[in-house]
Protein backbone atom coordinates (compact mmCIF):
# COMPACT_ATOMS: atom_id res chain seq x y z
CA UNK A 1 0.00 0.00 0.00
CA UNK A 2 2.73 2.27 1.15
CA UNK A 3 4.61 1.82 -2.49
CA UNK A 4 1.41 2.63 -4.49
CA UNK A 5 0.77 5.87 -2.39
CA UNK A 6 4.19 6.84 -3.27
CA UNK A 7 4.08 5.71 -6.82
CA UNK A 8 0.55 7.39 -6.96
CA UNK A 9 3.10 10.61 -5.51
CA UNK A 10 5.66 10.39 -7.62
CA UNK A 11 3.29 10.72 -10.77
CA UNK A 12 1.33 13.35 -9.81
CA UNK A 13 5.05 14.81 -8.74
CA UNK A 14 6.25 14.48 -12.42
CA UNK A 15 2.90 15.61 -14.12
CA UNK A 16 3.18 18.98 -12.19
CA UNK A 17 7.01 19.25 -13.35
CA UNK A 18 6.01 18.63 -17.29
CA UNK A 19 3.68 21.26 -16.74
CA UNK A 20 6.08 23.42 -15.25
CA UNK A 21 8.14 22.49 -18.34
CA UNK A 22 5.99 22.75 -21.01
CA UNK A 23 4.04 25.83 -21.47
CA UNK A 24 1.20 25.03 -23.88
CA UNK A 25 0.53 22.68 -20.49
CA UNK A 26 0.22 25.59 -18.24
CA UNK A 27 -1.25 27.56 -20.47
CA UNK A 28 -4.15 24.49 -20.92
CA UNK A 29 -4.41 24.84 -17.04
CA UNK A 30 -4.89 28.56 -17.28
CA UNK A 31 -7.97 28.01 -19.92
CA UNK A 32 -10.11 25.64 -17.70
CA UNK A 33 -8.87 27.44 -14.23
CA UNK A 34 -11.30 31.08 -15.48
CA UNK A 35 -14.45 28.64 -15.85
CA UNK A 36 -14.23 26.26 -13.19
CA UNK A 37 -12.83 28.24 -9.93
CA UNK A 38 -14.85 30.24 -7.99
CA UNK A 39 -13.25 33.62 -7.05
CA UNK A 40 -14.13 37.41 -6.91
CA UNK A 41 -11.68 40.48 -7.80
CA UNK A 42 -11.38 43.76 -9.45
CA UNK A 43 -9.32 43.80 -12.68
CA UNK A 44 -8.14 46.99 -14.20
CA UNK A 45 -8.38 47.69 -18.47
CA UNK A 46 -5.81 49.27 -19.87
CA UNK A 47 -6.03 50.65 -23.88
CA UNK A 48 -3.89 53.57 -24.79
CA UNK A 49 -4.79 56.35 -22.30
CA UNK A 50 -8.44 55.09 -21.06
CA UNK A 51 -8.38 52.87 -18.23
CA UNK A 52 -11.22 51.35 -16.37
CA UNK A 53 -11.78 49.61 -13.32
CA UNK A 54 -14.01 46.56 -13.06
CA UNK A 55 -15.19 44.26 -9.69
CA UNK A 56 -15.90 40.31 -10.93
CA UNK A 57 -17.41 37.88 -9.16
CA UNK A 58 -17.56 34.56 -10.68
CA UNK A 59 -18.97 30.63 -9.83
CA UNK A 60 -18.94 26.81 -11.23
CA UNK A 61 -22.12 26.06 -10.04
CA UNK A 62 -22.37 22.33 -10.92
CA UNK A 63 -21.13 23.04 -14.57
CA UNK A 64 -23.64 26.48 -14.58
CA UNK A 65 -21.19 29.15 -14.83
CA UNK A 66 -22.22 32.26 -13.76
CA UNK A 67 -20.08 35.75 -13.99
CA UNK A 68 -21.24 39.54 -12.38
CA UNK A 69 -19.18 42.65 -13.67
CA UNK A 70 -19.70 45.43 -12.15
CA UNK A 71 -18.00 48.26 -14.11
CA UNK A 72 -16.14 50.70 -11.16
CA UNK A 73 -15.72 53.84 -13.25
CA UNK A 74 -18.01 56.58 -15.04
CA UNK A 75 -21.61 55.39 -15.49
CA UNK A 76 -22.66 52.79 -13.51
CA UNK A 77 -22.97 49.32 -15.84
CA UNK A 78 -23.79 45.88 -14.76
CA UNK A 79 -22.41 42.84 -17.23
CA UNK A 80 -24.15 39.34 -16.43
CA UNK A 81 -23.48 36.11 -18.19
CA UNK A 82 -24.24 32.76 -17.80
CA UNK A 83 -22.50 30.73 -20.53
CA UNK A 84 -22.11 32.73 -23.29
CA UNK A 85 -25.36 34.67 -22.78
CA UNK A 86 -24.79 38.32 -21.72
CA UNK A 87 -26.99 40.58 -20.27
CA UNK A 88 -26.01 44.34 -19.50
CA UNK A 89 -27.60 46.95 -17.21
CA UNK A 90 -26.26 50.38 -18.81
CA UNK A 91 -27.95 53.26 -16.87
CA UNK A 92 -28.46 55.96 -19.62
CA UNK A 93 -30.11 59.20 -18.15
CA UNK A 94 -33.15 58.55 -16.34
CA UNK A 95 -33.09 55.12 -17.30
CA UNK A 96 -31.52 51.57 -17.26
CA UNK A 97 -31.50 50.13 -21.25
CA UNK A 98 -30.84 46.03 -20.31
CA UNK A 99 -29.07 44.86 -23.26
CA UNK A 100 -28.76 41.55 -24.70
CA UNK A 101 -25.44 40.06 -26.01
CA UNK A 102 -23.20 36.99 -26.76
CA UNK A 103 -19.76 37.01 -25.48
CA UNK A 104 -16.58 35.69 -26.41
CA UNK A 105 -13.49 35.48 -24.45
CA UNK A 106 -14.22 37.51 -21.26
CA UNK A 107 -11.67 38.38 -19.11
CA UNK A 108 -9.99 36.31 -17.50
CA UNK A 109 -11.53 33.04 -19.66
CA UNK A 110 -9.31 35.31 -22.70
CA UNK A 111 -7.88 31.60 -23.68
CA UNK A 112 -9.71 29.16 -25.93
CA UNK A 113 -10.30 25.39 -23.88
CA UNK A 114 -9.25 23.73 -27.02
CA UNK A 115 -5.52 25.07 -27.21
CA UNK A 116 -4.86 23.65 -31.21
CA UNK A 117 -6.84 26.38 -32.56
CA UNK A 118 -3.78 28.37 -31.48
CA UNK A 119 -0.31 25.94 -31.93
CA UNK A 120 -0.21 26.64 -36.05
CA UNK A 121 -0.35 30.58 -35.36
CA UNK A 122 1.50 31.48 -32.24
CA UNK A 123 4.84 29.69 -30.18
CA UNK A 124 4.70 29.01 -26.29
CA UNK A 125 7.66 29.84 -24.35
CA UNK A 126 7.75 29.79 -20.08
CA UNK A 127 9.22 33.19 -18.59
CA UNK A 128 10.02 34.08 -15.18
CA UNK A 129 7.50 34.38 -11.99
CA UNK A 130 6.31 37.52 -11.15
CA UNK A 131 3.68 38.81 -8.00
CA UNK A 132 0.85 40.06 -9.65
CA UNK A 133 -2.29 41.26 -6.68
CA UNK A 134 -0.43 39.57 -4.10
CA UNK A 135 -0.07 36.01 -6.15
CA UNK A 136 3.03 34.60 -7.79
CA UNK A 137 2.37 34.32 -11.32
CA UNK A 138 4.51 32.44 -14.19
CA UNK A 139 4.54 34.21 -17.10
CA UNK A 140 3.94 32.61 -20.46
CA UNK A 141 5.05 34.20 -24.05
CA UNK A 142 2.55 33.41 -27.20
CA UNK A 143 4.79 34.34 -30.06
CA UNK A 144 2.95 35.06 -33.33
CA UNK A 145 4.51 32.70 -36.34
CA UNK A 146 3.17 36.05 -38.45
CA UNK A 147 2.63 39.50 -38.93
CA UNK A 148 -1.46 39.15 -38.20
CA UNK A 149 -1.42 39.12 -35.03
CA UNK A 150 0.13 40.85 -31.49
CA UNK A 151 2.67 39.62 -29.06
CA UNK A 152 0.67 38.30 -26.10
CA UNK A 153 2.11 38.15 -22.31
CA UNK A 154 0.15 35.70 -19.78
CA UNK A 155 0.77 35.79 -16.47
CA UNK A 156 -0.73 32.43 -14.89
CA UNK A 157 -1.61 31.98 -11.46
CA UNK A 158 0.48 29.51 -9.96
CA UNK A 159 -1.19 28.18 -7.51
CA UNK A 160 -4.23 27.98 -9.17
CA UNK A 161 -3.30 28.42 -12.73
CA UNK A 162 -5.96 31.46 -13.04
CA UNK A 163 -4.88 33.64 -15.82
CA UNK A 164 -4.45 37.09 -13.56
CA UNK A 165 -2.67 39.57 -16.10
CA UNK A 166 -2.56 39.80 -19.80
CA UNK A 167 -1.06 42.07 -22.15
CA UNK A 168 -0.64 42.64 -25.72
CA UNK A 169 2.21 44.20 -27.14
CA UNK A 170 3.82 45.09 -30.37
CA UNK A 171 6.86 43.68 -32.41
CA UNK A 172 8.71 46.80 -31.04
CA UNK A 173 7.39 45.62 -27.47
CA UNK A 174 5.38 48.49 -26.63
CA UNK A 175 2.13 47.72 -24.19
CA UNK A 176 -1.01 48.38 -26.53
CA UNK A 177 -3.75 46.96 -24.20
CA UNK A 178 -3.56 45.18 -20.56
CA UNK A 179 -5.74 43.75 -18.45
CA UNK A 180 -4.96 41.98 -14.83
CA UNK A 181 -6.27 41.76 -11.51
CA UNK A 182 -5.06 44.29 -8.80
CA UNK A 183 -7.20 42.45 -6.19
CA UNK A 184 -7.75 38.66 -6.30
CA UNK A 185 -9.50 36.17 -3.44
CA UNK A 186 -10.88 32.43 -4.11
CA UNK A 187 -14.61 31.83 -3.03
CA UNK A 188 -15.39 29.14 -1.03
CA UNK A 189 -19.71 29.26 -1.21
CA UNK A 190 -22.33 28.58 -3.19
CA UNK A 191 -24.23 31.53 -2.51
CA UNK A 192 -25.88 33.01 -5.75
CA UNK A 193 -27.43 35.63 -3.78
CA UNK A 194 -24.97 38.24 -6.03
CA UNK A 195 -26.21 37.21 -9.39
CA UNK A 196 -28.50 39.89 -9.35
CA UNK A 197 -28.74 43.48 -10.10
CA UNK A 198 -28.61 46.35 -7.53
CA UNK A 199 -32.55 48.08 -8.87
CA UNK A 200 -32.64 51.49 -8.47
CA UNK A 201 -36.26 52.26 -8.09
CA UNK A 202 -36.09 55.87 -9.24
CA UNK A 203 -35.38 55.09 -12.51
CA UNK A 204 -37.35 52.99 -15.65
CA UNK A 205 -35.96 49.71 -16.88
CA UNK A 206 -36.20 49.57 -20.70
CA UNK A 207 -35.20 46.91 -22.91
CA UNK A 208 -33.54 47.72 -26.65
CA UNK A 209 -36.20 49.28 -28.44
CA UNK A 210 -37.67 46.64 -31.34
CA UNK A 211 -37.10 48.42 -34.55
CA UNK A 212 -39.19 47.45 -37.94
CA UNK A 213 -36.40 46.80 -40.61
CA UNK A 214 -35.88 46.09 -44.74
CA UNK A 215 -34.06 43.01 -44.30
CA UNK A 216 -31.67 42.35 -47.48
CA UNK A 217 -30.55 38.83 -47.54
CA UNK A 218 -26.84 38.95 -49.22
CA UNK A 219 -24.19 36.60 -49.51
CA UNK A 220 -20.91 37.78 -49.44
CA UNK A 221 -17.50 35.85 -49.17
CA UNK A 222 -14.01 36.64 -47.51
CA UNK A 223 -11.85 34.98 -50.24
CA UNK A 224 -8.55 35.87 -48.19
CA UNK A 225 -8.64 35.67 -44.80
CA UNK A 226 -5.48 36.46 -42.97
CA UNK A 227 -3.80 32.29 -42.17
CA UNK A 228 -5.19 31.30 -38.83
CA UNK A 229 -8.18 33.20 -38.49
CA UNK A 230 -12.11 31.60 -39.28
CA UNK A 231 -15.41 33.01 -38.79
CA UNK A 232 -17.07 32.20 -35.78
CA UNK A 233 -20.77 34.27 -35.66
CA UNK A 234 -22.44 36.17 -37.57
CA UNK A 235 -24.90 38.40 -35.70
CA UNK A 236 -27.41 40.97 -36.97
CA UNK A 237 -27.86 44.38 -35.27
CA UNK A 238 -31.08 46.81 -35.45
CA UNK A 239 -29.40 50.18 -34.94
CA UNK A 240 -31.77 53.38 -33.94
CA UNK A 241 -31.95 55.59 -37.56
CA UNK A 242 -31.75 52.63 -39.84
CA UNK A 243 -34.20 51.35 -41.81
CA UNK A 244 -31.95 47.86 -42.76
CA UNK A 245 -29.78 45.55 -40.02
CA UNK A 246 -26.18 45.97 -39.71
CA UNK A 247 -24.35 42.90 -40.02
CA UNK A 248 -21.54 41.74 -37.86
CA UNK A 249 -19.58 39.22 -38.81
CA UNK A 250 -16.80 37.78 -36.40
CA UNK A 251 -13.62 36.03 -37.08
CA UNK A 252 -10.73 34.77 -34.50
CA UNK A 253 -7.69 32.58 -34.57
CA UNK A 254 -8.88 31.34 -31.00
CA UNK A 255 -7.61 34.85 -29.06
CA UNK A 256 -7.53 37.46 -31.17
CA UNK A 257 -10.53 38.71 -33.03
CA UNK A 258 -11.58 41.08 -35.96
CA UNK A 259 -15.72 41.93 -36.53
CA UNK A 260 -16.63 42.91 -39.83
CA UNK A 261 -19.77 45.32 -40.11
CA UNK A 262 -21.71 45.41 -43.03
CA UNK A 263 -24.75 47.52 -44.32
CA UNK A 264 -25.56 48.50 -47.56
CA UNK A 265 -24.87 52.23 -48.72
CA UNK A 266 -28.19 54.04 -49.48
CA UNK A 267 -28.62 57.37 -51.73
CA UNK A 268 -26.90 60.60 -50.22
CA UNK A 269 -24.82 58.32 -47.70
CA UNK A 270 -21.70 59.67 -47.39
CA UNK A 271 -19.27 56.13 -47.50
CA UNK A 272 -16.27 56.09 -44.98
CA UNK A 273 -12.81 55.35 -46.04
CA UNK A 274 -9.57 54.71 -44.99
CA UNK A 275 -7.40 53.39 -41.57
CA UNK A 276 -7.55 54.61 -37.93
CA UNK A 277 -5.29 53.63 -35.00
CA UNK A 278 -7.40 54.00 -31.01
CA UNK A 279 -4.80 52.13 -29.14
CA UNK A 280 -4.45 48.34 -29.64
CA UNK A 281 -7.43 48.56 -32.28
CA UNK A 282 -6.99 49.26 -36.11
CA UNK A 283 -9.96 49.98 -38.07
CA UNK A 284 -10.42 49.77 -41.56
CA UNK A 285 -13.20 51.09 -43.96
CA UNK A 286 -14.11 50.27 -47.40
CA UNK A 287 -16.80 50.53 -49.76
CA UNK A 288 -17.53 47.10 -51.94
CA UNK A 289 -19.83 47.00 -54.62
CA UNK A 290 -22.18 49.45 -52.94
CA UNK A 291 -21.41 48.22 -49.53
CA UNK A 292 -19.87 49.83 -46.55
CA UNK A 293 -17.72 47.71 -44.79
CA UNK A 294 -15.67 48.38 -41.76
CA UNK A 295 -13.18 46.14 -39.82
CA UNK A 296 -12.09 46.39 -36.36
CA UNK A 297 -10.08 44.62 -34.06
CA UNK A 298 -7.08 44.43 -31.50
CA UNK A 299 -4.75 42.88 -34.44
CA UNK A 300 -2.24 44.81 -36.40
CA UNK A 301 -3.35 47.23 -39.23
CA UNK A 302 -2.30 44.50 -42.21
CA UNK A 303 -5.03 41.89 -40.53
CA UNK A 304 -8.16 44.39 -40.67
CA UNK A 305 -6.95 45.77 -44.39
CA UNK A 306 -6.85 42.06 -45.17
CA UNK A 307 -9.91 41.43 -44.67
CA UNK A 308 -11.25 44.42 -45.75
CA UNK A 309 -10.14 44.44 -48.92
CA UNK A 310 -11.34 40.24 -49.34
CA UNK A 311 -15.18 40.89 -49.30
CA UNK A 312 -17.19 40.16 -52.45
CA UNK A 313 -21.00 40.39 -52.47
CA UNK A 314 -24.17 38.88 -54.20
CA UNK A 315 -26.91 40.50 -53.93
CA UNK A 316 -30.03 38.37 -53.88
CA UNK A 317 -33.92 38.77 -52.08
CA UNK A 318 -35.46 41.57 -50.07
CA UNK A 319 -37.73 41.37 -47.29
CA UNK A 320 -39.19 42.55 -44.85
CA UNK A 321 -38.95 42.12 -41.21
CA UNK A 322 -40.25 42.46 -37.85
CA UNK A 323 -37.45 42.29 -35.26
Amino acid sequence: MFRWMLACAFIGASLNVQALDDPWLALQKTAFAARELNYQGVFVYQNGNQARSVQITHMNNAGRELTRNVVLDGQPREVFSEGSDIVIFNAKNNKVVIEKRRGQNLFPAMLPTNLDVLKNSYTAKLGMVERIAGRDAQIIDLVPNDGYRYFIKVWSDVEFGLLVKMSLMDRQGQVLEQIGFTQLSMLNTHDLNWFQPKIDLTKQYVMEEETMVNHVTTNWVVANLPPGYRKIDHIEHIVPGKSTVVNQVIFSDGIASVSMFIEPIKKGDRPKMGHKVLGSTNICANVVEGYQVIVVGEVPAQTVQQIAKAVSFSKQTQTTANK
